[in-house]
């Protein structure tokens, strides 16, 4: 619903005809935004009243001419009323396309969502991350393909965009897509900031998006305990490739970056921190986040053991990463041969920092957040739910403080 409505009779006096005439105009505002239209009228500026906005005196002329300018106000009134009924929101230029019975500059959603993620291409590394960037190219995609099994079309005016195109794109990827709720809502925040796009440049009149309801559902995350920790640590792999996977991932229990950041790592992220020890400097990959980690003694050793590899001095890094992919598949095998049922993979170093290394061992949750990069506090809470024995340990000293108390 538009919050302000105005309507203003003025006319130009830069454009003066020969004959000494100026052009009436009539200006429409609406939410702060304006239009104009011609009203088709002439008159000597002389015997224009800027303040009431009509023409002065009484003679014929000024009648006549007044009584045309009420009837166009009223019809613009009118056509507002119409289209309020129909569309619950109007723009300026909308109504005054309504009332000139022309149509607004088609607009295909296709080449602006494009059109979107090619400038946050441009801006990688400046606003925006490469992650980000993947997200939108794959959110692209997907409208794409939802457009071809609904309306067996590759492209669409996204003024036909309506909350049922929103509704049956979001059974699309549930369903054909297979997205699990979270991935689902993801994908049409996306979406939704694209028709945020649309909106704010005044070529869609309504939100689809009103209406819609969904929500991200909290997920548990897995992490290894102190004990699974200590049996991949002390277990000596026969192949060298699983010691060389364990160790990178046992890196990553012990700072909690992550497998791009790990893989990226070299030595000039290794700098002396506020305390004079040795801490990593680095920014995140995903949302180009400053991160700054306190190296403990298991990371230390792990970075001197690897210092000679081949592969760590001839391209500058500080350890011999596997593609994401190999580094899972080994981390499967490795978890099987220790005895861990669960579906080990990288990630879960990062979990595990955050859980067994730090919460649970009384780091401040505002520090973890930090070392772990974390935008928003609240995305280092979601660990701090999971610590039963953070809450074991915190109760049972409850417990002695308030049975000294009564002694």
């Amino acid at each position: 619903m538009n919050k302000t409505f105005n309507l203003l009779f003025f006319i130009k006096k830069n454009k003066i005809r020969t004959n000494g005439t100026a052009p009436i105009y009539l200006r429409i505002t609406i939410d702060g935004k304006a239009a104009e239209i011609a009203a088709k009228r002439y008159i000597d500026p002389k015997k224009w009243d800027s303040k009431s906005h009509k023409a002065v005196g009484y003679g014929q002329d000024a009648k006549i001419l007044n009584t045309y300018l009420k009837t166009l106000e009223q019809q613009v009134y009118d056509t507002h009323y119409s289209m309020l009924k129909e569309e619950n929101f109007v723009t300026a230029d909308g109504l005054k396309s309504k009332l000139l019975g022309t149509d607004l500059e088609q607009r295909m959603l296709i080449p602006i969502f494009q059109d979107h993620n090619d400038k946050v291409e441009a801006l990688i590394g400046q606003d925006f991350a490469p992650g980000t960037l993947e997200r939108y190219k794959t959110s692209l995609k997907h409208t794409q393909e939802f457009l071809k099994w609904k309306y067996k079309i590759c492209d669409i005016d996204i003024t036909q965009i309506n909350h049922a195109f929103i509704a049956d794109y979001d059974f699309w990827l549930r369903s054909v897509r297979k997205c699990a709720n979270n991935t689902a809502v993801k994908y049409l925040k996306n979406f939704k900031k694209i028709i945020r796009l649309c909106i704010a440049n005044g070529w869609l009149a309504k939100d689809p998006f009103v209406g819609y309801k969904a929500k991200i559902k909290v997920v548990e995350r897995t992490y290894l305990n102190k004990e699974e920790i200590q049996s991949i640590l002390e277990k000596d792999f026969a192949s060298e490739r699983l010691n060389h996977v364990r160790d990178i991932f046992l890196f990553s229990c012990y700072t909690g970056l992550a497998y791009i950041d790990v893989k990226k790592l070299s030595k000039s992220h290794i700098n002396t921190g506020i305390d004079g020890n040795e801490w990593i400097f680095k920014k995140r990959q995903k949302t180009d986040t400053s991160t700054r980690v306190p190296l403990l003694p298991l990371a230390q050793e792990l970075i001197i053991k690897y210092k000679d590899h081949p592969e760590c001095i001839n391209t500058d890094v500080l350890f011999p990463v596997l593609s994401n992919q190999k580094m899972n598949s080994y981390l499967k095998e490795i978890a099987n041969v220790c005895g861990i049922n669960k579906e080990l993979t990288f990630h879960i170093a990062r979990h595990t920092f955050a859980t067994t290394i730090t919460l649970s061992n009384g780091v401040p949750i505002e520090s973890v957040s930090k070392m772990l990069g974390h935008t928003n506090i609240k995305t280092t809470q979601h660990y701090a739910k999971i610590l039963d024995k953070r809450i074991s340990d915190d109760m049972s000293n409850l417990r002695n403080i308030l049975t000294k108390s009564e002694k």
